[in-house]
C-alpha cells in the first residue's frame, strides 16, 4: 500500500450536494489526464454537474476522503477517489441474456492523481464486489473504453473477465466485464457507509 494511505487516514461515505464542486474538480483533473494519455472515454473537461448531480441525489455516487482534512475546516480539498455503484445496466451494452438485474455496476471511478498507484482502485472494486455480495448478487460489472488496452489489462489483472466488446460508434465505452461477487473486506479505508442492501433499480 502506497505511503499516502499509511500517513491520511482515508474513510469512504456517500456523496453529499455540497461535494459537487469538489467531486467535478476531481473528473476534471481525470479526463485531462486521459486525454493526454490518449484516452477519449470522458469529455476532455470532465462531467458537468448535470451528469453527476443525479448520482449524488439516487444516493450511488460515494466519495473516500482524506480525513486529516478535516483538520483543517478552511480547506477545501477534492476528494481523493469516488465511485459510483448502482443497478442500473447501460441498455445499449448489457442486455436481457446477461440478466442485467444479476450485478451491480460500476461507473465514474476515479482516482485523484496524487494518489495514483496507491491500490486504491483495487480496493475501491473489492468494496463494489462485497456490496454486490451483500446485496445477494453474483456479478460486479462495468464497461470501459474500448480503445484503452492497458485499462482493460487492469480489469482482467483484477480478476475481472471480458464478456464482449459493444462497438457503437457514438460511444467511446464499450468493452464489457465482470467479476464474480465476493466477501472482502479492505483495509485501505474505513466504511462510513451505512451497512444496507443497495438494491437493483
Amino acid at each position: 500500500m502506497h505511503t499516502n494511505t499509511l500517513l491520511h487516514p482515508l474513510a469512504l461515505r456517500r456523496a453529499e450536494p455540497g461535494d459537487l464542486p469538489g467531486v467535478l474538480t476531481l473528473f476534471a483533473d481525470t479526463s485531462e489526464w486521459l486525454y493526454r494519455q490518449g484516452v477519449r472515454q470522458w469529455p476532455r473537461q470532465g462531467f458537468g454537474p448535470e451528469r453527476i448531480m443525479p448520482l449524488i441525489e439516487e444516493r450511488v455516487l460515494y466519495l473516500l476522503d482524506d480525513e486529516l482534512r478535516y483538520l483543517d475546516p478552511d480547506l477545501a480539498a477534492p476528494p481523493v477517489a469516488t465511485i459510483a455503484l448502482d443497478g442500473h445496466a447501460d441498455p445499449e451494452f448489457w442486455t436481457s441474456a446477461d440478466d442485467p438485474g444479476a450485478a451491480l455496476y460500476v461507473h465514474k471511478l476515479a482516482v485523484a492523481r496524487p494518489w495514483s498507484g496507491s491500490g486504491l482502485g483495487d480496493a475501491l472494486l473489492d468494496w463494489a464486489g462485497a456490496s454486490a455480495f451483500a446485496a445477494g448478487l453474483p456479478y460486479v460489472r462495468l464497461d470501459c473504453a474500448k480503445a484503452n488496452p492497458r485499462l482493460q489489462h487492469y480489469y482482467r489483472s483484477r480478476g475481472f473477465q471480458h464478456v464482449r466488446t459493444v462497438d457503437l460508434p457514438h460511444r467511446a465505452s464499450g468493452a464489457l466485464f465482470q467479476r464474480r461477487s465476493e466477501d472482502l473486506v479492505t483495509m485501505a479505508f474505513r466504511d462510513l457507509t451505512l451497512a444496507e442492501l443497495i438494491t437493483a433499480a
